[in-house]
């Protein structure tokens, strides 16, 4: 495969994981805002929407607010916890760790429709795989064996 050379006529040195990277436009007050408003944001739509599979389309009483709102504020705080220790973990765990938190947050919303047990158990499980899958492969190709970043 053809490259480009510098006009130099060396071919600058780049070590493997150091390779030219896209600049980061936001500061980190705008990172940090992003990294407590995301499970908030989550959790509200979250809490929504099992609020409305559990009611099934009948009226918005008192107890559905309660609940919606209790589901929110359970799924941010299991996301945090989950971001906070996925990201001290190797690169296996850390997609179970996502995989487990996706396929148990997929069955919970299932299970508030009023579907057997035993479907929302399976289907849960189908999202878990799923997401193993696809995050293994992201971690495997985007980090090394020790878990540092390579791209």
């Amino acid at each position: 495969m053809a490259q480009l050379v510098p006009a130099s006529g060396r071919a600058p040195a780049i070590r493997r994981g150091q390779g030219p990277r896209t600049p980061d436009v936001f500061g980190p007050g705008v990172h940090l805002v992003a990294k407590w408003a995301l499970p908030v944001v989550l959790g509200l739509v979250y809490g929504y929407w099992a609020a409305s599979n559990r009611r099934a389309g009948g009226p918005i009483t008192g107890w559905n607010l309660l609940f919606g709102f209790l589901t929110a504020l359970a799924f941010a705080v299991a996301y945090v916890v989950v971001r906070e220790v996925a990201s001290r973990l190797r690169r296996e765990l850390h997609a179970v760790l996502w995989a487990a938190f996706a396929g148990c947050a997929f069955g919970f919303l299932y299970s508030q429709t009023g579907s057997s047990v035993l479907l929302s158990t399976g289907l849960s499980l189908l999202v878990a795989a799923a997401f193993f899958a696809a995050l293994f492969y992201r971690y495997y190709t985007h980090e090394d064996a020790a878990g540092h970043r390579t791209g």
